[in-house]
């Protein structure tokens, strides 16, 4: 029974480390862009939008569309750095080992 007591410290530790990861992650911030930076959307690490910077140039009413999708564009690479940067963490809190499919930490 050595080995189990072994792996249950082992999965107290990963607890330990992946708390301390989420709440590292609320306090991280990413930044997205587009419109080669006039549009710049910064999320944390868990994706909860914290800031959006519109350059002024950009605000025309009779195109709110173009507006509209750089938003989304800057959104979307935001997004996709968070992921990354989450997946890095995952990686160290883990010590590389790989979940099950379908199972996404820590949300």
């Amino acid at each position: 029974m050595k080995n189990l007591g072994q792996m249950m410290k082992q999965a107290q530790e990963m607890q330990a480390r992946m708390a301390a990861m989420q709440a590292e992650l609320e306090t991280h911030e990413i930044s997205g862009q587009s419109g080669g930076g006039m549009v710049r959307v910064t999320l944390n690490g868990k994706g909860e939008m914290r800031r959006i910077k519109i350059d002024p140039s950009l605000i025309d009413p009779a195109e709110p569309e173009i507006l509209e999708d750089l938003i989304v564009a800057a959104h979307k690479d935001a997004k996709v750095k968070v992921e990354q940067h989450l997946a890095e963490e995952m990686a160290k809190v883990t010590g590389g080992l790989k979940l099950p499919g379908g199972m996404k930490l820590p949300f």
